[in-house]
């Protein structure tokens, strides 16, 4: 008997994934991806000897890497290896507050007591905080589809809908954190938590305060081989497993029967029809519905949904060395509320932006030449709406050159040999993220978990979604979740 087709469109990490989960459960897997690479965000540039990852750069909860080599019998160790970081990131302030954040929890707290007017009870109160709204939160949120009733059966979901309240979702992330700490420096420190999804504070629930958790219990962690390195494993295990991948291949439509209640039969790729008995897409759910799903009737209110954050990216290779620097960098704003409502109401960029600097060869030294440094330069950007970017990203090179040299007390413009760019424009070309968003729809207001688009189509049997566009949400964690849910489905 052969055995039944399942096609991905699409080779970010939630597609692969998804290869590797429908391969395992006794599928023949074809990826098409329009790229010539894999990755989606998860990508990696090289030029002049240095190399870049250039998206996600925080590598949390390993485990769900983990468990897709586990599914297969594998030991991921013989894939790809990862440290524990000591230190999860430094912080500049315009005051000449500096603070590192140590994954040990007590020499953070006393950090913060003995450099802020904070106290460790503070922290201690915020952090057990944020392990209450994960434990109230991930196996129903997180974990399962949020559009299917029998999520709703299981005992565990009962206890957390009446637990609903320690979620915090009725205020917001930046009024919870003021009530939480004296030091207005550290309520802006876990502010910044929200861009993690592409949010604003100052709007976005304090629910989010869950996401610190993810970093202060489970730690913070590096790819040996960098982040690319996560992309290599895993599709030299669904290579091993029998998935074929089809780079520069785009798809062009999803294919379904006429049926009162129709049944995806495949897609179509450069006017050539390839058959399958599942689909699972991990294009942005926008482009899905728009360029693929033709005759489908669309989610309009869903896909109408104000789009999460952009950014704007400068790779830099650095000809020199930072000390006082580190792996993870932040170097703050002072008016944290005027850059946010520079970003969420003007949609132009704060000409003092929030900048976050990653410099791999900190730990990675083949990242760079000797005596260099990998600088991957970001700031927080609205979603593209025909803004005159070449104006933005111009103005905005020359705020963070002078921002950073001032902190640092140092001339870094001297040290850039070499540089490309990244915005929303290019982002959304290479990616396929609708107007350059990071994560999909924004998540600005109380219900916006329970407003994602679900993992599968009410409309076509047998096709699925994946990727941080869709439930439950974006980020490497979060994207594995949404191929493991789909798995959970079938």
């Amino acid at each position: 008997m052969p055995k039944p087709k399942a096609i991905v469109i699409g080779a970010g990490i939630a597609g692969i994934a998804s290869a590797i989960r429908f391969t395992m459960k006794g599928y023949e897997v074809d990826v098409f991806e329009a790229s010539s690479k894999p990755g989606g965000k998860l990508a990696e540039i090289k030029m002049n000897g240095f190399r870049f990852d250039a998206g996600p750069s925080l590598f949390t909860m390993p485990q769900y890497v983990d468990e897709l080599f586990k599914l297969a019998g594998k030991n991921p160790k013989d894939y790809f290896e990862y440290i524990k970081l000591k230190e999860i990131c430094r912080y500049f302030y315009e005051d000449g507050l500096r603070l590192n954040a140590s994954t040990d929890l007590d020499k953070f707290a006393k950090e913060i007591e003995d450099k802020t007017q904070s106290t460790a009870k503070e922290i201690d109160r915020y952090l057990n905080k944020s392990k209450t709204i994960y434990e109230v939160t991930h196996r129903v949120f997180l974990e399962r589809s949020l559009h299917k009733l029998k999520s709703y059966l299981h005992w565990d979901t009962l206890k957390s809908i009446f637990r609903f309240g320690q979620i915090d979702a009725f205020r917001t992330q930046a009024k919870a954190n003021r009530s939480f700490f004296k030091d207005d420096r550290v309520a802006q420190l876990f502010n910044r938590y929200a861009t993690y999804n592409g949010s604003n504070p100052y709007q976005a629930p304090a629910t989010l305060n869950v996401i610190p958790h993810f970093e202060y219990h489970y730690g913070a962690y590096l790819p040996k081989n960098g982040m690319y390195s996560i992309v290599t494993a895993l599709v030299k295990l669904a290579e091993e497993l029998g998935v074929r991948f089809h780079y520069n291949q785009k798809a062009e439509e999803i294919l379904y029967s006429s049926e009162r209640k129709p049944k995806v039969q495949g897609i179509k790729v450069n006017d050539k029809t390839y058959k399958a008995d599942v689909v699972i897409s991990n294009l942005d759910i926008w482009f899905t519905y728009k360029n693929l799903l033709s005759g489908i009737l669309q989610p309009k209110k869903l896909l109408n949904q104000e789009r999460s954050s952009s950014a704007l990216i400068f790779y830099w290779g650095m000809d020199g060395n930072y000390s006082d620097m580190g792996l993870h960098n932040i170097f703050f704003t002072e008016d944290y509320q005027k850059e946010f409502s520079a970003m969420w109401k003007d949609k132009t960029i704060s000409n003092d932006p929030t900048v976050y600097i990653n410099i791999s060869a900190k730990h990675i030294r083949g990242d760079a030449p000797t005596d260099s440094e990998n600088w991957f330069v970001m700031i927080n950007v609205p979603a593209n709406n025909g803004q005159n970017w070449d104006l933005l990203i111009k103005e905005a090179r020359a705020n963070i050159i002078k921002k950073i040299s001032r902190l640092l007390n140092r001339n870094i413009e001297k040290d850039i040999i070499c540089e490309q760019i990244l915005d929303p424009r290019s982002i959304e070309v290479k990616t396929g993220s609708y107007q350059g968003s990071l994560y999909g729809n924004s998540s600005n207001n109380q219900f916006s978990a329970f407003l994602r688009h679900s993992n599968f189509s009410s409309k076509v049997k047998s096709l699925y979604f994946c990727g941080g566009s869709v439930h439950p949400g974006g980020g490497i964690p979060l994207a594995l979740l949404s191929a493991k849910i789909i798995d959970d489905e079938i």
